[in-house]
């Protein structure tokens, strides 16, 4: 009889398991608990915000762990508070717009760079470090950035792209002409209240086109959808640590920065990906969480040691499509603890698929996390049933008003359009079919990359694919295939044929197969599709 209350009780369940297991409930003392308002006051919803208060509630609990050792969430906050008020005095004469760019890989100062920039009320523009110095300068000139804070070893790329503005050294292994963030953090810290709350500018990969920043402010609807919706589907605790293996630049791995930062959760970071290192850091720092794009899950596949380190009990992956076979794979060595997310810089995080959901729907992004709402619509704006693929939009609660040097997305009911192909099934799960720019029209007939891709990638002699459309003169376009074969493998252009053939519609079969040593990816791992077409 109390059937259908079981959604709502299920709900309040989580809600309680969320309370606990996030550590809201952590004591603090009364100068804390007083202070916790006024930083709020100062900061807005921003990462210093997130910072100072787990500073008041964690002082002695380890905040970030790199190559370079450790450093508590106090004396984070102690250097980041210094690290601003220098940084403030460097963009007095750049004005009141001007942003502080982070080109930096994965350690303490890129943290400290967003945390002394966002205490500030300047915008943060999180930088590609892939970037060439013909390709940063644009973006930098396009972002108004007034301060560059950036890693030692881009320094060639950063004197190519012109760039005239105040530079700070991060990472270092050797003397450096310009000031550090050392060095600002032995300055004195004064007392700062930003006169608006910063944004963090993400910038769009670039591989449709050149780089576009995505700017966001973080109001309670966002913290409801982006922070509770999330802890409600994943199961993370306060003092867990977490190792975010993807660029910290990239959305994934910025939003759990801000999830570390959070739940006062020690941040485990390595400067560059490497799978051997991964997995005994994994042991080393116990770590509970790790976030990883699926090329990164790939590459700790293939290492001999491939047992599931004892402490980890959740591996988010997100930021490029995860290939059924690869889920399946993955699960199969290290058990249930595979979460898959699906997002965008415009949208922040939508869905997740849980363990249940991978089992049951290896190939699938999961449901809408709490109030989030997604519809897939069909060219006239109507919404279509599951089975059928449509436009998915979405609203997940972030405040997107363009991109920062103009231009929008459409817009349907207040949805934003994400660019990609998607269905939903009988359950209410997502599967993600493409982006719409990627669709193939070959002879008339709609081709999906993503369909085929995974059947080859389920092919036992396929370790890596990429399918795409290249110009036709008969049929407008023809799929072509490029594929990574397993070594040692045994395989044919025409035996991937048939094995698509006997299972898919002929003319999703792909005219052209490609056999390649590697696929070209961006550093978040998704296939630079244009390279590939002009090989």
């Amino acid at each position: 009889m109390f059937a259908q209350f079981r959604p709502t009780i299920d709900l309040l369940a989580d809600a309680v398991r969320v309370v606990r297991d996030v550590g809201a409930l952590h004591p603090i003392g009364p100068r804390g608990l007083a202070r916790l308002p006024l930083q709020a006051a100062r900061f807005g919803a921003s990462p210093a915000l997130a910072g100072a208060a787990s500073a008041l509630r964690f002082p002695a609990r380890i905040a970030v762990v790199d190559e370079r050792g450790a450093v508590t969430f106090g004396e984070l906050e102690a250097r980041a508070a210094a690290q601003a008020t220098a940084l403030r005095g460097m963009l007095a004469d750049a004005g009141a717009e001007a942003k502080i760019g982070v080109l930096c890989r994965n350690h303490r100062g890129f943290v400290e760079a967003v945390l002394a920039g966002s205490r500030l009320g300047h915008d943060v523009v999180l930088l590609n470090t892939d970037f060439s110095g013909p390709q940063l300068g644009p973006v930098l000139t396009a972002e108004d950035v007034g301060v560059l804070v950036y890693d030692a070893e881009f320094a060639e790329a950063v004197e190519e792209s012109g760039y005239a503005g105040a530079r700070v050294v991060a990472w270092h292994d050797g003397p450096v002409a310009e000031p550090t963030l050392d060095d600002l953090a032995d300055g004195p810290a004064e007392p700062v209240v930003a006169p608006r709350t910063g944004r963090i500018v993400l910038l769009t990969s670039g591989t449709t086109g050149p780089p576009k920043g995505a700017a966001h402010t973080f109001g309670p609807t966002a913290l409801v959808t982006q922070g509770l919706g999330h802890l409600m589907r994943v199961p993370l605790r306060s003092g867990d640590p977490i190792l975010v293996a993807p660029p910290l630049f990239h959305g994934l791995g910025f939003t759990y920065l801000a999830v570390a930062l959070g739940l006062g959760s020690p941040l485990v970071l390595r400067r560059r990906f490497d799978p051997a290192d991964v997995l005994k850091t994994l042991d080393r720092r116990a770590v509970a969480v790790l976030v990883a794009v699926p090329l990164m899950l790939s590459r700790l596949l293939a290492e001999p040691e491939r047992r599931r380190p004892a402490a980890l009990r959740v591996v988010l992956c997100g930021g490029a499509a995860l290939h059924p076979g690869l889920a399946t794979r993955f699960r199969e060595r290290f058990g249930d603890v595979l979460y898959n997310a699906y997002g965008a810089s415009e949208t922040g995080w939508a869905t997740i698929a849980t363990p249940a959901d991978l089992r049951a729907a290896p190939g699938t992004v999961g449901r809408p996390t709490l109030g989030v709402t997604a519809r897939v619509l069909d060219p006239e704006g109507n919404d279509l049933p599951p089975g059928q693929t449509g436009a998915l939009h979405l609203d997940a609660g972030l405040d997107f008003a363009g991109y920062t040097g103009g231009g929008v997305r459409n817009r349907v009911d207040g949805l934003l359009d994400t660019g990609d192909l998607a269905h939903f099934d009988a359950e209410g799960r997502v599967f993600i079919d493409g982006r719409a720019d990627d669709m193939i029209v070959s002879g008339g007939e709609n081709v999906f990359p993503g369909e085929v891709e995974d059947l080859l990638e389920a092919h036992d002699a396929v370790a890596e694919v990429a399918v795409s459309g290249v110009a036709d003169p008969e049929f407008g376009q023809r799929l072509a295939a490029w594929v990574v074969p397993v070594p040692g493998a045994d395989v044919t252009a025409d035996i991937l044929k048939a094995h698509v053939r006997a299972r898919l519609a002929r003319y999703k079969v792909p005219r052209d197969i490609h056999f390649v040593p590697e696929l070209p990816r961006t550093t978040t791992g998704k296939v630079k599709h244009r390279i590939l077409q002009d090989r």
